[in-house]
């Protein structure tokens, strides 16, 4: 039995994330995670809402609340929705718990004490209507490589560009909308990064399996143009966790707090912590130091391609930096971007479909089927509305559910709801079971290498071959002159639904337990092999509701406009 570690990127908690956040993390990583579980293996799936920075003091602000109430709310508003979609976390925690407080201020001092923290004065915009500096996302203007007009201070929304708040054109406030700003002095704690770049080299260089994606863009910020910047980890916010060492006092830091993105990582290691005190498990050590037991973990990440910098380089050196034996990383899995329609989604400008209204719409299985077999894992991916129904429509409901229909309705009509009696298995069935056969195994291997687009398209042809089989096998003719063999051939057919149940439920849980129950199994079981027969001759079965209803036309076209515009 391996043990897997898997953690998917931390949303943030300003608002309901949209489908590309969740194909770019959280539902990949829940397909591995249920993969592993289905094959016997003892898994740690760790995810939690990202609480501190300027997009959790901004959102609370518009909604009118304190921050602390805004982010207790959200985070419940999320993890219903991550049940709605069936993410099945271990635990889903938060950034801005005593847990990740503790372990924030622990590293820092560890990094402090080995000389990977240095202490610099340097220039920060100030606003005199907010009374405040501004933190990098608490400032708008004209991005000065694309000439979008709503670019924050630390990256452009638009073209992707890095920046700093000096670089925009015509800054203003995000807070007041205040143009009244000047530069002025303050002092910081950077992460000496730069000192490590050689040790995450060699680091990276050892991961020959990673995605080309994922080293890329490490080698590219580890080499490009000055190569590897050290890195501001505190900021001028109330909201966040406090400046210390270990639990002193940081002197010179008092009433600032650590950068969003030191600590959110470090919650990760946190949320296992958090898993414990929350009565779930117990000694969270064994998946998180070596010295612990957790060398014989695979750890593997799941990320959208915009926050591999920070998970291959600068989370990285806050382990490596602190001397002591943290579990690293041994995959990453990273991901391009899903369009939407013709743009971009986004969840500034409310464009797209988020989590929440595509549940409303359909249930959570039409939604991880079409994204699943759609990931945009080696380059960028579009959602339109018609591929979704012709997905839907074509591999849910014509193959998938239809094979599930015809075969448990004609048994009901010709020999009632029971595995029938009789016959024997022949050259068909052989010939199945060899296909399938080979089949499972390229999909298994597709699901260890995380391939998912490769996995679900082989899980489809999988379906397919019941379809082909109980079209050729017609036990609706044979019945007419040989109702043995048909009842052999309708027994063979049934036993393909549980099979199908178990191969399925890690892309689509429900509708493969609602086949398992109706075929008087308590749930999906990864089969042993394609010759698992765990339905014997006489067992009791229902015939389920529709697997998955076709999406009509008017549908797709009333959704379509629905969501043309924004949120």
């Amino acid at each position: 039995m391996a043990r897997i570690l898997i953690t998917s990127a931390i949303p943030y908690i300003n608002g309901i994330k949209h489908l590309g956040n969740l194909v770019g993390s959280q539902l990949p990583a829940d397909l591995f995670a249920r993969y592993h579980r289905a094959r016997g293996n003892e898994v740690m799936f760790l995810c939690a809402t990202d609480e501190h920075g300027t997009p959790a003091e901004l959102a609370a602000a518009k909604a009118g609340k304190p921050v602390a109430d805004y982010c207790a709310e959200m985070h419940e508003v999320q993890s219903e929705i991550a049940d709605g979609f069936r993410l099945s976390f271990d635990h889903f925690g938060r950034s801005s718990s005593p847990q990740n407080h503790a372990l924030t201020q622990h590293f820092a001092g560890r990094l402090a004490e080995a000389g990977l923290i240095a202490e610099v004065s340097e220039r920060q915009v100030y606003s005199h209507a907010d009374g405040r500096f501004l933190p990098d996302r608490y400032i708008e203007g004209t991005c000065p490589n694309c000439g979008y007009d709503r670019a924050r201070g630390d990256q452009c929304e638009n073209c992707t560009k890095q920046l700093d708040p000096t670089d925009l054109i015509e800054p203003r406030s995000a807070i007041s909308g205040s143009t009244d700003l000047e530069v002025r002095e303050t002092k910081h704690l950077y992460l000496r990064q730069s000192q490590m770049r050689d040790q995450l080299d060699a680091w990276i260089d050892s991961k020959a399996d990673w995605p080309v994606l994922t080293t890329s863009i490490a080698k590219k910020w580890l080499h490009d143009g000055d190569g590897l910047q050290d890195r501001g980890i505190t900021r001028d916010l109330d909201w966040g966790v406090p400046v210390k060492k270990g639990g002193a006092d940081w002197p010179g830091m008092e009433g600032k707090v650590f950068y969003v993105w030191f600590d959110a990582p470090i919650e990760y290691i946190a949320c296992a912590a958090e898993w414990v005190d929350a009565g779930k498990g117990s000694d969270w050590e064994r998946w998180w130091r070596t010295d612990k037991g957790a060398e014989d973990v695979r750890y593997v990440q799941f990320m959208g391609k915009d926050n591999v910098p920070f998970h291959t380089l600068s989370f990285p050196a806050t382990i490596m930096g602190s001397g002591e034996p943290w579990k690293l990383v041994d995959y990453i899995k990273s991901f391009n971007y899903l369009n939407y329609d013709g743009g971009q989604f986004s969840t500034s400008q409310g464009r797209g479909v988020f989590m929440d209204q595509a549940l409303s719409i359909l249930p959570a299985d039409y939604w991880r089927w079409w994204l699943l077999s759609h990931a945009p894992e080696n380059s960028d991916s579009e959602f339109t509305w018609e591929n979704f129904q012709a997905s839907v429509n074509k591999d849910l409901a014509d193959v998938l559910g239809n094979f599930v229909s015809r075969v448990t309705k004609f048994c009901r009509s010709k020999f009632g709801e029971q595995v029938p009696e009789g016959g024997s298995y022949g050259p068909a069935e052989a010939a199945a079971i060899e296909e399938l056969t080979g089949r499972i195994k390229a999909y298994e291997a597709h699901m260890e290498a995380i391939e998912i687009r490769k996995a679900a398209s082989e899980l489809r042809a999988i379906w397919v071959v019941g379809n082909e089989y109980l079209q050729s096998a017609a036990p609706w003719t044979a019945f007419k002159t040989d109702p043995e063999a048909a009842a052999a051939i309708t027994r063979f057919a049934l036993n393909l639904i549980p099979l199908y149940a178990g191969l399925s439920a890690p892309f689509i849980p429900d509708a493969a337990d609602a086949m398992a129950k109706a075929m008087g199994l308590e749930g999906a079981q990864w089969p042993g092999s394609a010759e698992d027969t765990p339905l014997v001759a006489g067992a009791a079965f229902t015939v389920p509701d529709v697997l998955f209803a076709k999406i009509s036309d008017d549908q797709r076209e009333e959704w379509q406009t629905r969501f043309a515009g924004t949120r």
